[in-house]
């Protein structure tokens, strides 16, 4: 078990800590499918030994998340599309409790959690990329290409004068 968990955990570019008390196995189930769509796993873990897991990868111990009955939502791909998968599961079931979670290094609480959940899907935030690059170069072509017409306008001026000539 502890090499399982040595394994998703050093994968995982998240770890979403839950209390998972009540769920049924069909709804469990569900979650699993779900998750499983966007590179992701729902396991329950055994607090003693996931807590040495993360000890020997050197990632923070998080005790006050490792208390009572605990599943964790391992995130191989995109962190805000498992976590909005997440949220909206514990909000739709009533039963799931996102206690918070590990990115990285770093320990978030819940909110923290439902904030990434909030984020707009990765194919949108790269469009915004992309357009806040492109605009200013979209800008500086426009004044570069304005002053190249002012040049062949007044160019062109000066030829059609010396022509009248």
């Amino acid at each position: 078990m502890l090499s399982e968990y040595l394994d998703k955990a050093r994968r995982a570019q998240m770890l979403i800590i839950t209390d998972h008390r009540g769920l049924t196995v069909k709804q469990t189930q569900e979650l699993r499918r779900s998750l499983a769509q966007h590179h992701a796993a729902f396991h329950v873990v055994k607090n003693t030994l996931f807590r040495r897991a993360l000890q020997e990868l050197g990632k923070p111990v998080p005790d006050s998340l490792l208390k009572g009955p605990t599943a964790v939502g391992y995130c191989f791909g995109d962190v805000a599309a498992v976590a909005k998968v997440m949220d909206d599961f514990a909000r739709a079931s009533g039963i799931l409790q996102i206690r918070g979670g590990l990115l990285g290094l770093q320990v978030v609480d819940a909110e923290e959690v439902r904030a990434l959940a909030n984020l707009p899907p990765r194919e949108i935030l790269l469009a915004r990329v992309v357009g806040g690059i492109q605009a200013p170069i979209v800008g500086l072509v426009s004044v570069l290409g304005g002053v190249l017409r002012g040049l062949i306008n007044v160019l062109e001026a000066r030829r059609r004068q010396l022509e009248s000539v």
